[in-house]
């Protein structure tokens, strides 16, 4: 790959908002063909994250705007197809996490292509690194406490993360099992009226941890690690009395635990084990008045030594774009009026005919 030298107007002065143009080539048209994405739509993603406009021709890139922006894509382009020649399958979401780092690392310093700023988490299947400051944080944290809290909004990373730490000690063989829980319905864990066996009543509230398992381990040795026990599904009503020893521990939607309920999971750590308790604080299913066990801990817990806490934010979403803006607004809306007053505004805003 060649990177061509700046081309600079005559004209600008070296601000870092003056316009300017770089031209890169990549060397391998199939790989390059890749990386500008299908019909350039990853090419689109970087001019719109970086107020950029990126002309693609054959496997040459033009790309012109700031410096700062100009420098940035570069960065992003180098990057990944640094990765895509690692064989590295490339998504959007990849794509949107490399141009969030070079965002967040600035033009200061040389950027070297082969070496990331951001933490990663190396499992056999792929790597999982971080794609936002808030991830990196969070990667960082699952590595050096035994106790680490994770809330922010949907789609942010939090459990998958949790879960890729979880895989990763334990095909290191750091613990022995992997041990999976969350409340099992929104405010309450009543479990009797769901059919099927203990597993089966629970899978469903479950289903997003074993998308994770699935992403990150190969299907037979998840299957495998189920039936042997290694990896264990635990309603959070049946952790009371157990002490937790060689695991790592994931609590998923804690913002739906009571209080004693959280405090009956915490005092579970055993010997050589992690926790990780995850959950989004604007979407608590508790009745009214009762206090969220999530909220309590992350404040009880505060300061103390061995435990780390990550909060995301509506920046830190990794789905699809529009996610991040529809978070963002529910943020800006605030509480839904009651139905009456809803469907009385509906009324006002059609015709005087329409209302009769």
């Amino acid at each position: 790959m060649r990177t061509s030298d700046p081309v600079i107007p005559s004209a600008v002065v070296s601000d870092e908002t003056a316009k300017t143009q770089i031209v890169l080539a990549f060397e391998d048209n199939r790989l390059a063909s890749v990386l500008f994405g299908l019909h350039g739509q990853n090419l689109a993603l970087i001019e719109r994250r970086l107020g950029v406009v990126a002309d693609q021709r054959g496997n040459h890139v033009n790309v012109e705007g700031s410096r700062s922006g100009c420098e940035q894509a570069r960065r992003v382009l180098e990057g990944l197809y640094e990765q895509i020649k690692r064989g590295r399958d490339l998504s959007a979401g990849d794509v949107e996490g490399a141009i969030r780092q070079a965002i967040a690392q600035g033009s200061l310093f040389d950027f070297d292509p082969n070496r990331s700023t951001f933490e990663e988490i190396n499992l056999r299947k792929r790597p999982v690194r971080a794609r936002t400051a808030a991830q990196d944080a969070y990667i960082r944290a699952l590595k050096r406490h035994s106790l680490v809290f994770g809330t922010g909004p949907a789609g942010t990373g939090k459990t998958w993360l949790a879960v890729a730490q979880a895989i990763q000690m334990y095909e290191r063989k750091e613990v022995d099992r992997i041990i999976l829980s969350r409340p099992a319905v929104e405010a309450g864990e009543r479990l009797g009226f769901l059919p099927g066996d203990m597993r089966e009543k629970v899978d469903p509230y479950l289903r997003p941890i074993y998308d994770a398992l699935h992403d990150l381990m190969d299907v037979r040795i998840v299957e495998r690690a189920l039936e042997s026990g290694d990896i264990e599904i635990a309603p959070l009503a049946f952790m009371r009395g157990r002490t937790l020893a060689n695991a790592v521990v994931i609590l998923d939607e804690a913002q739906n635990t009571t209080s004693m309920q959280m405090k009956m999971f915490l005092t579970r750590l055993g010997e050589n084990s992690r926790m990780i308790v995850t959950g989004d604080p604007s979407q608590v299913d508790l009745p009214n008045g009762q206090v969220s066990g999530l909220a309590e801990a992350v404040r009880l817990l505060d300061g103390i030594e061995g435990v780390g806490h990550v909060a995301f934010a509506a920046q830190d979403v990794i789905r699809h774009e529009l996610v991040q803006r529809i978070v963002e607004a529910y943020d800006r809306g605030g509480p839904a009026p009651d139905g009456k007053m809803l469907q009385l505004k509906m009324l006002e805003a059609k015709a005087p005919e329409a209302r009769k």
